[in-house]
């Protein structure tokens, strides 16, 4: 019994730290709006795009989320594309990632810009 008090303690505790952990994007991601239509169809930045095979959408709690749970929302997402062009990654933002400011919403943009993997942030040339 006092070993699951102590669990359940400790389980308490830790439950809030993992919700502040920073989410490691890489040089990859862009930034979008994404609202789902019909899954796998989406817009993206209000152009037709199309999620891949295996996809992962992840809310801003970093749990994995259903397509069809969002569809018709208005969603400010970092993605990655696979090799196809189609969706692979998508990460629905925080308010805190969201003012992480500038990110790149072009591969041409990502390729011209300077990342900071351990800070996070991108920089104009």
């Amino acid at each position: 019994m006092l070993r699951c008090v102590a669990l359940a303690a400790l389980l308490a505790t830790a439950l809030p730290a993992t919700a502040q952990t920073v989410r490691p994007f890489t040089a990859q991601t862009l930034r979008g709006e994404l609202i789902v239509t019909q899954p796998p169809e989406v817009l993206l930045n209000r152009q037709p795009a199309r999620l891949a095979p295996g996809a992962r959408l992840r809310g801003a709690d970093n749990l994995l989320l259903m397509s069809g749970a969002v569809v018709g929302q208005s969603l400010v997402v970092n993605y990655t594309l696979d090799l196809s062009g189609h969706l692979l990654q998508v990460w629905v933002l925080t308010a805190a990632e969201q003012a992480r400011q500038p990110w790149p919403t072009t591969p041409e943009q990502a390729a011209a810009w300077a990342f900071d993997a351990s800070a996070q942030s991108w920089s104009r040339p």
